[in-house]
């Protein structure tokens, strides 16, 4: 039965069209997958149906009662409730006063704590989440803090449930108990509409897909009529193949890079616990791990932006030491985690952007002077190589997409052809595309004659790129050895701490 119908939905923005008449039906008990590139649509328009986004054309209809929200708080009133890629929660509070903020049950201007707490501890009880309501968000797991968003929704009455990149920072075992708890809501009737990029989990736990491209419903389908390659190709409108395998046929013999003994301690706290790696020549290393085991210290570590207590680091034989632009001189290339952050100037052009780290280089100066002549025609041609959408060098990073921009990072760091690339979330909030033509160029680079070590928290992208994989846990590596050695339930086990020693 026919819970939401979403017709002609339409949003401009300055010089982008949002949302082009965009049609979408939503069935009671049902779990429905909105797919599409980063600029879709997709999260524009749930939030159109949340109501924090009002359309400038469309209808909107619950249970065939056409309606019009603008405001979330209005939607939440209809049954409506919406699960961010970014939790909204006060770290300081308990899990408790999170779920009920703002709509905690009084009489005489006093809070009924003591019935928000039977309410909640109920709903915990009903869908097993395995959590106290007396800890502090602070204290939590990101699978935990999920379920606190989880519990907020339902706490506020919700029947139709949309999640934003639900699994985006879950270890494989809390996909799967975060399945589990879709499922249990399936059968209660309520309907679920999950925004991802993961097409091996739409294929799993996706009753009904919708695709999207550039605003507007190219497709609907059932999962059991078409492949993943499939829906890439509908997402693109090409040929496009998902988390390809792109392991080394062969490995040299030779260790390329080893890094022995890293120590790194922090107000006499361990962050990294006498870390040893080895990567041999013509090998992707990736490293698995929940996000805050230690993987940000490790990188800034091994580009010379952070000295260790303790490290002996050795790239094709010789010992690497000094600050981050020595490391880069020494060979070690690094596309930066945070790509808004730390890798790319926003307001500056593409070809400045090449320059950064390298600006020593030959290619960009004259004499002891800048060359910026010389630094837009590199950019130019970096363009053209890297299939960079812009129409010149001098065009700014701001002006582009985030997968053109990464490509921008990547071309920056490739380019210079160092003997060993720190590669972190090479990936991240990049459109499909673009993940598939950075995957082959990351292969492509290290070939036979170079080497990269891989972080990334998209296990996928881990286990299609990587011949080897070292799981970090609490700043130790926990387990080592190839690709295929393993499966999701063991790495998903290593990730959580599952069978070391101190978790024994």
């Amino acid at each position: 039965m026919e819970v939401v119908r979403l017709e002609n939905i339409t949003k401009q923005y300055p010089g982008v069209l949002a949302l082009d008449h965009a049609n979408l039906e939503i069935c009671s008990g049902e779990i429905h997958a909105l797919l599409g590139e980063n600029g879709a649509g997709k999260t524009t328009l749930m939030k159109v149906l949340y109501g924090m986004t009002v359309p400038d054309e469309g209808k909107i209809y619950i249970n065939q009662k056409q309606v019009s929200f603008s405001s979330p708080i209005e939607a939440i009133s209809a049954g409506i409730g919406m699960v961010h890629q970014h939790f909204m929660q006060a770290e300081m509070l308990t899990v408790l006063e999170n779920v009920i903020a703002g709509a905690e049950p009084s009489a005489k201007g006093k809070i009924k704590y003591a019935k928000a707490r039977r309410g909640v501890q109920e709903m915990i009880d009903r869908f097993s989440f395995d959590i106290n309501l007396d800890s502090k968000i602070e204290d939590l797991s990101v699978g935990e803090r999920q379920r606190v968003e989880i519990l907020k929704v339902l706490y506020r009455g919700g029947k139709i449930l949309i999640f934003d990149e639900p699994t985006a920072v879950l270890t494989p075992l809390e996909t799967e108990a975060f399945f589990t708890v879709l499922r249990k809501f399936k059968e209660q009737g309520k309907s679920i509409v999950i925004i991802t990029h993961k097409l091996q989990e739409v294929m799993e736990i996706a009753d009904r897909i919708t695709v999207m491209r550039d605003g507007v419903i190219t497709g609907h389908c059932m999962p059991q009529d078409v492949t993943i390659n499939d829906l890439a190709s509908m997402m693109v409108k090409r040929e496009i193949k998902v988390n390809e395998h792109m392991r080394a046929e062969t490995v040299s013999p030779e260790v390329y890079f080893e890094v022995k003994d890293l120590l790194l301690t922090a107000s006499e706290k361990v962050i990294l616990d006498h870390i040893s790696l080895k990567i041999h020549k013509g090998e992707i290393l990736g490293i698995a791990g929940v996000e805050g085991n230690g993987q940000t210290e490790l990188i800034r570590c091994l580009t010379g932006l952070q000295k260790p207590d303790t490290m002996e680091l050795i790239v094709d034989g010789e010992a690497v030491t000094g600050n981050a632009s020595d490391f880069i001189r020494q060979g070690i290339g690094h596309v930066p985690e945070d790509r808004l952050g730390t890798a790319v100037v926003e307001n500056d052009s593409i070809s400045t952007n090449l320059m950064l780290g390298y600006h020593f280089k030959e290619r960009f100066r004259k004499g002891r002077w800048m060359d910026y002549n010389k630094a837009d025609t590199f950019g130019n041609e970096c363009i053209e190589t890297y299939s960079i959408k812009a129409p010149s060098s001098k065009t700014t990073i701001a002006e582009m997409s985030g997968g053109n921009q990464q490509k921008v990072v990547i071309a920056r760091v490739f380019s210079e052809n160092p003997k060993v690339v720190i590669c972190a979330q090479p990936t991240r909030g990049v459109d499909i595309g673009s993940i598939e033509y950075i995957h082959r160029r990351m292969r492509e680079f290290v070939g036979t004659e170079h080497a990269m070590l891989l972080i990334s928290a998209d296990l996928e992208e881990v286990k299609a790129m990587s011949d080897r994989i070292a799981v970090i846990f609490k700043g130790r590596i926990v387990a080592e050895g190839p690709t295929d050695q393993f499966d999701d339930t063991q790495l998903g086990l290593y990730m959580t701490g599952a069978g070391t020693e101190e978790e024994r």
